[in-house]
């Protein structure tokens, strides 16, 4: 008998949540009857399709928690986590939409300016809308209070210069925003004189070059800004808080069903393939079910406390340091369970997955950073 696909929702708006998981699942089936994708994992992250993330779209499965009034639908964080959750289990193509709608959403929502709603929020909802994101720097990684790339006054707006790197989808995103200096360093308060900028990517001096992976994947991006011209309108947020607004927004990149569900595609087939041959289940693949069913609860707790506007950042990194761990090891599990689990597909997609795995634990800020946060935040308790 092949593994459920999640655990039961909570009790809370239980029926509500079936009844959207059903009509997800059904969309999924359909799409997959069709030959609309290949079921892969990490698809959140490698695998863009504008035309998926339309259907996605067209069906109010994009901008969910987007009131109405900004071209969204008005629904919570939680039926959106199930819809994520769904896609995800699936190995569905959403990255064009992906960061975007994750991260992009709440944070304009949050710190945009009316103008700055009005002009994406409607978009992203339509699928029509692509971003990313302009932390990382070559040398600052989980260390964002270390960013160099400077914006500097000019006539109407702010001139950027400096390089981002590790951005995913950059060469196909229409815009991310960016965390940059407005004021130089102060070692007694590195985070201070941080703000935030939405950058068109397309803008001149704007230079996207490609990050090729060692087994040829291209989602990685460096991003060049020479002198690039952002006007007043695209400021995000307060200048100056930039520190505050960006860790903020990490709950979101950090807690989501993708930290722990970018594999559950290669264990679902394991399970599958073990039933279907009457071997019986192992006792790794009994812990590995645990662990994501665990995680599952975990995740969904944060997405409730989103929703109540309540501060997660703490078990946000909590997620993240178990839920990307979890999905390696189901990696490691499914490459090694590769005859059990016959077939070509699941080779290649085992395969890639462990080319992957390295790239779990650091995305979002890596594990050892982020185990030092949680005891931070901890002790503060």
């Amino acid at each position: 008998m092949a593994l459920p696909r999640l655990v039961p929702p909570s009790t809370a708006d239980a029926s509500a949540g079936e009844s959207l998981r059903a009509e997800v699942r059904r969309f999924l089936a359909e799409q997959l009857a069709a030959g609309t994708f290949t079921p892969s994992p990490d698809a959140w992250l490698s695998c863009w399709d504008e035309n998926f993330t339309r259907a996605l779209a067209e069906r109010g499965w994009l901008g969910m928690t987007v009131p109405v009034a900004y071209g969204g639908h008005g629904r919570s964080f939680l039926d959106r986590f199930i819809v994520t959750e769904e896609l995800l289990a699936a190995g569905a193509p959403v990255a064009a939409h992906w960061i975007a709608d994750r991260q992009i959403v709440p944070s304009l929502l949050k710190y945009g300016t009316e103008f700055q709603k009005r002009e994406f929020l409607p978009k992203i909802a339509r699928g029509e809308c692509f971003f990313g994101i302009g932390m990382s720097e070559p040398d600052s990684g989980s260390d964002l209070a270390s960013v160099r790339t400077k914006a500097e006054r000019v006539d109407g707006g702010w001139a950027l210069t400096g390089t981002k790197v590790w951005t995913s989808g950059a060469h196909l995103a229409h815009a991310f925003i960016a965390l940059v200096r407005t004021e130089p360093v102060d070692p007694a308060h590195r985070h201070g004189g941080l703000s935030q900028f939405i950058v068109d990517l397309r803008a001149p001096g704007v230079d996207i070059r490609p990050i090729v992976s060692m087994n040829g994947a291209h989602h990685f991006n460096e991003v060049i800004l020479d002198n690039v011209f952002v006007p007043d309108t695209m400021v995000f947020g307060t200048i100056g808080e930039g520190w505050q607004q960006v860790t903020s927004e990490l709950a979101f990149e950090r807690s989501g069903p993708e930290r722990f569900l970018s594999t559950f595609v290669l264990l679902d087939k394991c399970a599958e393939s073990m039933a279907a041959q009457h071997i019986p289940h192992s006792a790794d693949l009994g812990r590995l079910v645990a662990r994501i069913a665990g995680l599952h609860q975990m995740s969904s707790a944060v997405a409730g406390a989103l929703e109540r506007h309540e501060p997660a950042d703490v078990p946000a990194a909590v997620v993240k340091v178990l839920g990307t761990t979890a999905e390696g090891d189901i990696a490691e599990f499914a490459h090694l369970s590769a005859e059990a689990a016959a077939g070509q597909n699941f080779y290649t997609m085992s395969n890639a997955a462990v080319d992957q795995r390295p790239g779990f634990t650091l995305r979002g800020g890596t594990n050892e950073v982020l185990r030092g946060v949680i005891a931070r935040g901890l002790g503060m308790r």
